[in-house]
């Protein structure tokens, strides 16, 4: 037993883990549910993460890893986020305080810090995928391990997952199961067809109650041999038809067991164990509650989904999401509203991260939220667009990158005016490289037409926003960071093109945009204290840049961007063109991303990357800084 074990630990820190848990008796799988449900709570409190996802999913891990024998069997957590749980049962709890911390556990899985983690998931949709891929080579490796899908009713409403298990039921691997973690949830709550289709599954009383009757017969039976449980699970089917008929995950070649209360630990084994009885895919509908265990995140579950560090007496949010660029965003959008019944706002089941609350409250007809699916959810706002409204898709730019080919296609070839508003823009922080938002940049820089701003503070966000609604006729982005404003300069330089900012004297030039020219002008100001003077470029509209500021740039001997984005396709590569093509011959260097950025504090990343204040004067200082002298 572990030493200096907290109070609510006592059982966890006996425990050889995962192995111990198969010989855990009903009583101590509760006991278990609470110290974790405890730890999680504590662990979020102080370090901010996703709590709601992971207190729902408490007995549903426990009972997958009394079933199945991790590594070998493989699990694969859909959206990594609800794998805290995981993470605890395969041996990391004395770790889950560092969560989401530089050097620390990963808010996600990745098999790099376990062989408990099978893969690296971030974004929604992908576990059925990922497991099919796992079976297959599994079954051509000669293996009879199982493969473990676990997937939130929100990621069904993602396209890929349907695609997923058609070609899942299509090869009928045998060892495959994917569970359903039924939470009526995804990040917002849930919408659209599939969202009443589990409704109308999970809420057929009269088929409820007919399988509690059964199962009740059932449990007082001596352990059934293979072909009678087989034989058992007909006699259910034959009921289940003559109530519900067939589901969709039937037709799609999967054995559907379910809905069963993702908070029994005794009938999520039964029904694990029937699960692996069958020998074709099986899908299993499990029924939770998001937050429970925490009043707070039970009653408000998407506000808990991700959250700040927070009172754990209250639940009170250490940072108010009142002060965000997240929430200009929206009470902005919802004002230009008033004055343009063509705007139409749109979300993929993140209303309220992005801000969109406040257009939705007062507009809800022009309010849509398409679920977790952005690939439609642009594809869509295309065809608003060519009906002559004006539509605005405000998404976190880690998951507009899965939109790219209906940006290309489907809204710049047709010359569509859709506005994206570009969420999190930038490096994010604690939720490392699936998270970050650093290749929007690139890939926005490569759709020919497409216009981006990128404003520096809360008034040029809706300076830009104005010139992105009214004055464009084309894809255009107004992208922006996560948290609040950070403003050094003077408003007199706000912009939504580009303004020089000059001390005069200088024969070095350092560019930015964006949150990072805040930083810029800090180390403008610390480098003139050295003695050391440097005029600065703000841009504002970084896609296209106007080619005419290449006139003005020639005039330095030194030119230095800074960049908070990917170095490959970024605005500092096209400037650095620019200034090729117009025969600069002065020096030019270009500080950008390269590579993933793993999880640390924003202010941490940024330091690393030299995007910093002092890591800029620093650059600047041993590279240039006696030729800045006055």
């Amino acid at each position: 037993m572990k030493d200096n074990l907290k109070e609510d630990e006592k059982l966890l820190g006996q425990l050889r883990l995962p192995e111990d848990l198969k010989e855990l008796d009903p009583e101590q799988c509760k006991i278990l549910c609470a110290e974790i449900r405890s730890i999680l709570i504590r662990t979020v409190s102080l370090n901010g993460g996703h709590l709601s996802s992971n207190l729902g999913v408490v007995e549903l891990t426990l009972a997958i890893h009394r079933n199945f024998n991790s590594p070998e069997d493989k699990i694969i957590w859909d959206v990594g986020h609800q794998a805290y749980v995981h993470k605890i049962l395969t041996g990391r709890g004395d770790r889950i305080s560092t969560i989401r911390q530089k050097g620390g556990l990963a808010g996600f899985t990745r098999p790099d810090e376990s062989v408990h983690d099978s893969f690296i998931s971030g974004h929604s949709s992908t576990s059925v995928s990922v497991a099919c891929g796992i079976a297959e080579a599994m079954k051509l490796q000669g293996r009879d391990n199982y493969t473990v899908a676990v997937i939130g009713d929100g990621a069904m409403t993602g396209g890929m997952a349907y695609e997923a298990m058609n070609n899942a039921g299509k090869d009928s691997l045998k060892n495959l199961i994917v569970i359903l973690n039924d939470n009526g949830m995804s990040i917002s709550r849930n919408v659209g067809s599939v969202s009443k289709y589990l409704t109308n599954l999970r809420n057929t009383e009269k088929y409820l109650n007919t399988k509690r009757n059964v199962e009740k017969t059932l449990t007082k039976l001596p352990t059934l041999g293979t072909k009678m449980a087989r034989g058992i699970k007909s006699v259910k089917d034959t009921v289940k038809y003559a109530v519900l008929e067939n589901t969709i995950f039937e037709d799609m070649g999967f054995v559907y067991l379910g809905p069963v209360n993702g908070h029994k630990i005794q009938e999520l084994d039964e029904i694990m164990r029937m699960a692996k009885t069958f020998g074709k895919p099986v899908f299993i509908h499990v029924k939770t509650k998001k937050g429970i265990g925490f009043r707070p995140a039970e009653l408000k579950p998407d506000e808990y989904h991700g959250i700040s560090r927070f009172d754990i007496n209250t639940g009170d949010p250490e940072i108010s999401a009142e002060d965000s660029y997240s929430t200009i965003f929206g009470r902005e959008l919802a004002q230009l509203a008033e004055r343009d019944d063509r705007i139409c706002a749109i979300t993929a089941a993140m209303k309220l991260g992005t801000g969109l609350q406040h257009f939705a409250d007062k507009f809800p007809e022009r309010f849509f939220d398409v679920g977790i699916a952005e690939q439609h959810a642009v594809t869509f706002a295309g065809g608003l667009a060519s009906m002559g409204l004006i539509p605005v898709f405000a998404v976190y730019s880690t998951f507009l990158q899965r939109a790219y080919d209906q940006l290309l296609h489907d809204v710049a070839i047709g010359h569509l005016h859709v506005v994206l508003g570009i969420d999190r823009a930038g490096v994010v922080g604690e939720d490392g490289e699936t998270h970050q938002g650093l290749f929007d940049v690139a890939l926005l820089n490569t759709i020919p037409g497409a216009v981006v701003y990128s404003p520096s503070c809360y008034e040029e966000l809706r300076m830009c926003m104005n010139k992105a609604i009214f004055a464009h006729k084309c894809l255009v982005a107004v992208r922006y960071p996560k948290g609040s404003e950070e403003v050094c300069y003077n408003s007199a330089y706000l912009s939504t093109d580009h303004v020089f900012m000059k001390i005069g004297g200088s024969g070095i030039l350092i560019i930015s945009y964006g949150k990072c020219f805040n930083e810029a002008y800090k180390a403008q100001m610390i480098l003139k204290d050295k003695g050391i003077r440097c005029d600065l470029l703000k841009l504002t509209r970084i896609i296209p840049v106007d080619p005419e500021i290449t006139e003005e740039m020639n005039s330095y001997r030194h030119i230095v961007f800074f960049e908070e984005a990917m170095k490959a396709g970024g605005v500092s590569g096209r400037i650095g063109d620019m200034l090729s093509e117009s025969g600069y011959t002065g020096s030019y260097s270009r500080i950008a991303v390269e590579g993933f950025v793993k999880q640390a504090s924003v202010t941490q990343s940024l330091d690393e990357l030299g995007l910093t204040a002092e890591k800029m004067a620093e650059y600047i200082t041993d590279r240039y800084g006696s030729d800045g002298k006055a």
